[in-house]
């Protein structure tokens, strides 16, 4: 479980060979299936012969699109949705997504999940060229920037490929447009986006789990770099960009996608069941059973079981009905939500020795309630093994890991950092295996700089993080 940490967006999107009601139904279906991606805000575009139609606003899926709001949505042969948590620009209803333009040669709306690190740059540009800005999201530069380079060139697609030559940093883009729908992904392939098909129609989705989902059947991730056009039932694939230093943001798999996804060729249980493996290997400790932090730390607890022999347990009865703590936005809130939302199994744990195995530990504060519940419950002994090396930088790719100094693990050792959160015993993942478990991901490479300070492209200079992260746009 994280601490705090704000989380990507997931993106959605259908092309279908003929106009049809039930489409609203199975973006929706697409997105809630994303929905762990982000429960800030939701929304959806359909393009209805060339006008698009949208609806967003502050919720989670289920409850934006009511019954009543699928009824009045139009039928139609293109749609998009977006699932979002914010990264950079706050928590307000115009920075839900999708972003809906009319400019002078059409309709446009994008869905964008990731982070641009050169958005301040381009902001001061495009109003020195006139632009006016509503949001405080950099989508809406994207946007900007697209519609730019659409009153220069002869087509939407000839716009986005010069666009996704001006941005710099982490984009997975779906973008709709009275004819087409376009799916692209940065150079270095820092978010995931794949596609598959539903029958005859054409779907793009963040993760793999919401093909399944919808009943679509996968069919290939997009490589980083790569521009997908579909039009009149038709796809097109061009390479725009050139192979560059692959930056998949490794988080994915330890954390953000959910287990049954497979992104770049890599199953995320299978993964994490691996780090749970390696970490049983460097870490061994007599103990009397092992658990997981649910949800995301079960994976990796289970393999933590099967390679020590020590058998698996559950130690916390999880509530359903309250939602990732990192999602409020006021840390009181957060810690009232962590007490609801785990309550030890006091018959479990009490005069056992445990090893916990989480995901990741940011800034240390959830952990340190979560030991202290279960030796409040009576367990003898709490060991945590961290399915992840230790965070020690911030992250500008769109994963809101903020200024370094509020990171447990900057600046302490492991010793330091076991003090402090009270375990009896504490160990992360080295890094050395970490890039042992992805060795196989088609992609070969991924971002590691929240765990090394070193990342696959030049970060901004010229701001902070936290500025970065909060710059009024």
């Amino acid at each position: 479980m994280l601490d705090e940490i704000k989380e990507e967006c997931g993106v959605f999107g259908i092309y279908a060979k003929t106009s049809k009601e039930e489409l609203i139904g199975q973006v929706c279906v697409g997105l809630s299936a994303l929905q762990h991606r982000g429960e800030e805000s939701c929304g959806v575009a359909i393009n209805e012969d060339g006008i698009i139609h949208f609806h967003k606003d502050v919720g989670l899926v289920s409850e934006v699109f009511t019954k009543e709001v699928q009824r009045s949505m139009p039928e139609g042969k293109m749609a998009i949705g977006h699932v979002r948590y914010s990264t950079t620009g706050g928590s307000k209803k115009e920075n839900a997504q999708p972003m809906v333009v009319r400019h002078k040669k059409g309709n446009l709306a994008i869905v964008h999940n990731g982070n641009i690190t050169n958005a301040v740059e381009l902001k001061r540009e495009l109003e020195e060229q006139g632009a006016i800005f509503t949001t405080t999201s950099d989508t809406e530069i994207i946007c900007h920037v697209i519609v730019r380079e659409r009153l220069k060139t002869a087509s939407i697609e000839e716009a986005v490929k010069n666009t996704m030559k001006i941005l710099k940093g982490a984009y997975s883009l779906l973008v709709l447009s009275p004819q087409k729908l376009i799916a692209v992904r940065d150079p270095q392939g820092f978010k995931p986006l794949c596609m598959g098909y539903l029958g005859e129609d054409i779907v793009f989705a963040s993760e793999s789990c919401a093909l399944d989902i919808t009943g679509a059947t996968f069919e290939r991730d997009i490589e980083p770099g790569e521009m997908v056009i579909v039009t009149n039932n038709h796809i097109t694939v061009e390479k725009v960009l050139p192979e560059e230093r692959k930056g998949l943001c490794v988080f994915e798999y330890i954390y953000f996608a959910r287990p049954d996804s497979t992104i770049d060729g890599i199953n995320v249980h299978i993964f994490r069941e691996k780090a749970g493996r390696c970490l049983a290997q460097q870490a061994p400790v007599d103990a009397d059973i092992v658990a997981g932090v649910p949800d995301s730390g079960n994976d990796a607890a289970l393999g933590y079981s099967k390679e020590s022999k020590i058998p698996y347990d559950i130690v916390f009865v999880k509530s359903k009905y309250v939602g990732r703590t990192f999602i409020q936005n006021t840390q009181n809130k957060r810690k009232k939500l962590v007490n609801l939302k785990l309550n030890p199994l006091h018959h479990t744990v009490k005069g056992k020795k445990i090893v916990l195995v989480d995901d990741s530990i940011v800034r240390g504060t959830t952990i340190t309630r979560i030991i202290k519940a279960l030796k409040e419950a009576g367990a003898k002994e709490v060991h945590i093994r961290v399915a992840s090396p230790a965070f020690v930088d911030v992250c500008y790719f769109g994963t809101d890991v903020d200024k370094k100094e509020n990171l447990i693990a900057n600046g302490k050792t492991v010793e330091q950092i076991r003090q402090e959160i009270g375990a009896d015993s504490l160990e992360f993942l080295s890094l050395r295996s970490l890039q042992e478990i992805t060795k196989d991901c088609q992609v070969k490479g991924f971002c590691h700089g929240c765990f090394t300070g070193k990342y696959p492209i030049e970060v901004p200079k010229e701001i902070d993080k936290d500025r970065f992260e909060k710059i009024p746009f």
